[in-house]
């Protein structure tokens, strides 16, 4: 009952101070919704239980291969681990393949992953109907059976259970429908909308070349990681003994799946929901500071309560009522907030224009779990911003505060107020140096030249059906003859074909050799291979640094050539041409060991992975001369590249589709995009990252005005009499405004010192997103101080400039 009437007073109270409350609750609204809002993010990518049990028995297993991390997994190796392995209760492998799918009037390219039976087992989640792949249909000649991912169940065939047992024709092959997975199997964070079976022929399991696949296992009962990692490196040093010519044996490294899944965005949301995190303190300051005020303009109220018998700890328990009244408002609101914000959330981050780039941020909602998190931040939020006005407002003079009607000064109030100015300022200045790092390098990123003139330039993905096209010879002259067509449209100026183009999928890695150098893996040259038709170069504006371009000439019956990026040249060859050298690499010669090929040119280097990222050793080869081989490592997926005659380069998208058509109207064309639209796809992380931190730096900005013109205010509303005095005996308008001025700057001055030391130290968690300048870069800490101190001093002079304007007349009359 005393709660309860605590509540209603307190209803009562803030109804009674409209501006305050509404003031306060919407404070409390834009911290704790931001807040709530940033976490849910946080919840879905990194603490949301993966959909099957015990996730954490579940590891990735690759390859070391000289950078660090998981390298795809060969044939051979795949199976002598599950061959040998004693560690793990089940292994599966899959690798990722694409097919062209043909269910309605326009053909279409689904991604997708073959895997072994075994891969369900590893995650013991069951089809949702019908049923997963058998053993017996990883074999050649019984692997036509697909397993539908939700969505491409939903999409194909509106959730109809009569699917099952249906045909699907992939390829120009028909799958049978065996069984639809249910919609949490997706939460994996993988991309795939379906699964078919893996097939080995014997030749690829005898293999240790080819590393295409990524292995999953789950450990046997009391089996421990460490165990696990020791008998693989117990298993690989017999295979090295087994095959000592073998220079494919690589050393085998695992990791938990969760942590592999998850990569470094774990690191980047927890850096992003801590910047969120001083928003909500700095909103909690802003709030305690009002009621700090209101505090002393009650403590007539309070005495009077007081007087009467009100005890102290009910007096604590009414002023903190009131706050949790408030926070809990602003809290409902909050979540209101975090509702509209999350959709925009997702369509700035990463995720909307690469699944791969934040895994399951897509999944990002408000349920249970986050809704929990919001009371919680709610509750604290209460208490944090009402105890001390609380404490402060129970320990009043009773006589003093009856006395003079509110007007004494507490310079323990002042005091109070003063430090929390200072902390906000210190908030905003961290948030405002995170910020101000990532536009610098925004800026850098900007100016970076990635190699090529991606202005007016379209690409756009063609795949080949295996039905029909299963001769090499007619699939390169099939790619060959889409490029010339297009070259030959008049609103096109260059056209070519590569099996890779910069910020897109598709690049093959090979390992490149000197002539007269042993062929190990330790010593490779790790290449980004291209395979493309001769007008590439000119059509990326690509320029050549030494020897000659790739010419019509260059066919399969003359000598092998490649053309090699500037840091192969230099990796390869160390202060040496590379023209005219001979490099080993990617495919048998007559001896069985790498066909040596003439290097013909050396061209300038492309960032391939984004202005953000170093370049790499990249390396090309004439289509007409490509490995047998290559077809099928591409899975007959090309990127036609087109530079048009103007800059409008998206107007060419028709033009390639109606080529794509004339030639096979079965063919889908996908992944449409312009060189313009994949350089922001390569920096859309950044991109996040910079638009979230300059709009929490923003609001702990604005939070932080507030809170400096609230302190000032509030001291001068109540040192308005002693103000007036001073005016009386002479004071003149100017002295008056330096006063409060030099009064109401003294904790920014602390908060900005305060603050430069931490955003110095809390800033390296943004290293890995800042690049072109350091994380004390000196410039942006200045122009953050300054910036603080420009608004700081706005902050104060409009209260500064009402205390000059004190009629002390008036005032003392009354």
């Amino acid at each position: 009952m005393t709660l309860w009437h605590d509540i209603r007073y307190a209803g009562r109270q803030l109804a009674g101070a409209p501006t305050f409350t509404a003031v306060a609750v919407i404070t409390f609204a834009l911290g704790i919704g931001a807040t709530t809002a940033i976490f849910s993010a946080v919840y879905a990518v990194v603490l949301q239980p993966f959909p099957f049990p015990e996730p954490n028995r579940v590891v990735a297993i690759g390859e070391q291969f000289q950078t660090p991390g998981l390298s795809a997994v060969s044939g051979g190796n795949f199976d002598d681990w599950r061959t040998h392995a004693r560690s793990f209760s089940e292994l599966g492998a899959r690798r990722f393949v694409s097919v062209n799918v043909s269910s309605g009037t326009t053909p279409e390219r689904l991604l997708g992953v073959a895997v072994t039976a075994s891969y369900f087992s590893v995650f013991r989640v069951p089809a949702r109907l019908g049923r997963t792949i058998r053993t017996d249909e990883n074999r050649l000649g019984q692997e036509r059976v697909v397993v539908l991912s939700h969505r491409l169940w939903t999409r194909m065939f509106g959730r109809d259970p009569a699917a099952i047992g249906r045909s699907i024709w992939m390829d120009g092959r028909p799958f049978a429908v065996i069984g639809v997975m249910p919609p949490e199997f997706e939460r994996l964070g993988g991309p795939e909308e379906y699964w078919i079976p893996a097939v080995f022929t014997p030749a690829q399991i005898e293999s240790h070349d080819g590393h295409s696949m990524s292995v999953v296992g789950r450990l046997a009962p009391g089996v421990s990681m460490e165990q696990a990692a020791a008998e693989l490196s117990i298993i690989f040093s017999r295979m090295k003994a087994q095959l000592p010519a073998n220079t494919q044996v690589r050393e085998g490294i695992l990791n938990g799946y969760a942590a592999e899944v998850i990569g470094d965005s774990r690191q980047r949301l927890l850096t992003l929901f801590g910047a969120v995190a001083l928003v909500l303190l700095t909103a909690c300051g802003n709030v305690a500071h009002l009621l700090l005020a209101r505090g002393r303009l009650r403590s007539h109220e309070v005495a009077l309560r007081a007087s009467l018998g009100a005890s102290r700890q009910r007096l604590i328990q009414q002023f903190l009522t009131e706050s949790v009244v408030l926070a809990l408002i602003g809290g409902a609101l909050g979540v209101g907030v975090a509702y509209l914000f999350i959709p925009a959330l997702i369509a700035i981050g990463p995720a909307a224009v690469s699944a791969s780039a934040v895994p399951r941020l897509d999944q990002t909602t408000v349920n249970g779990s986050v809704l929990l998190f919001a009371l919680t931040a709610t509750v604290l939020s209460a208490i944090v911003t009402g105890i001390v006005p609380a404490l402060r407002a129970a320990r009043l003079d009773l006589k003093t505060s009856i006395s003079d009607g509110g007007r004494t000064i507490s310079r323990a109030n002042d005091t109070l107020r003063s430090l929390l100015v200072a902390a906000e300022v210190a908030a905003a200045i961290v948030l405002l140096t995170g910020a101000g790092l990532l536009v610098r390098s925004a800026l850098y990123l900007q100016s970076i030249d990635p190699g090529f003139d991606g202005t007016g330039v379209l690409t756009a993905r063609v795949s080949l059906p295996e039905a029909g096209y299963e001769d090499p010879a007619r699939v390169e002259r099939t790619f060959r003859e889409l490029a010339g067509r297009l070259s030959q449209h008049p609103s096109v100026e260059s056209a070519a074909m590569s099996s890779s183009v910069p910020m897109a999928p598709g690049a093959n890695n090979n390992g490149l050799v000197p002539e007269g150098k042993n062929f190990d893996p330790n010593d490779f040259v790790l290449g980004r291979l291209g395979v493309i038709t001769e007008d590439y170069f000119r059509a990326f504006r690509i320029p050549l640094v030494a020897g000659r371009l790739f010419t019509a000439d260059d066919r399969r019956d003359t000598p092998r050539v490649m053309i090699l990026g500037a840091t192969a040249a230099r990796g390869l060859f160390p202060g040496e041409n590379a023209v005219g050298k001979r490099v080993a690499c990617c495919e048998p010669g007559p001896d069985g060991t790498p066909s040596l090929k003439l290097v013909v040119g050396v061209v300038g280097d492309v960032r391939a992975d984004g202005p953000q990222e170093g370049t790499r050793a990249d390396f090309y080869l004439p289509s007409q001369q490509a490995p047998a081989d290559t077809w099928n490592w591409l899975q007959r997926t090309v990127t036609l590249v087109v530079r048009g005659t103007t800059e409008d380069a998206a107007t060419l998208a028709d033009v390639v589709r109606a080529a794509v058509r004339d030639i096979d109207p079965s063919v889908p064309v996908h992944s449409v995009a312009t060189m313009q639209e994949r350089l922001g796809t390569a920096l859309a992380e950044n991109r996040f990252n910079t638009v979230l931190m300059l709009l929490l730096g923003g609001i702990g900005l604005v939070l932080a005005a507030i809170g400096i013109y609230g302190v000032v205010s509030c001291s001068v509303a109540q040192r308005r009499h002693e103000l007036a005095i001073r005016i009386a005996l002479g004071a003149r308008s100017g002295e008056v405004v330096w006063m409060v001025l030099n009064h109401g700057m003294r904790p920014v001055w602390l908060g900005i010192a305060a603050g430069l030391a931490a955003a110095a130290g809390l800033s390296q968690a943004l290293s890995s997103n800042v690049y072109g300048v350091t994380t004390r870069d000196p410039v942006t800490l200045v122009s953050v101080a300054v910036l603080l101190t420009v608004v700081a001093i706005f902050a104060n002079v409009f209260p500064a400039r009402a205390a000059a304007r004190i009629d002390p007349a008036g005032l003392l009359r009354s």
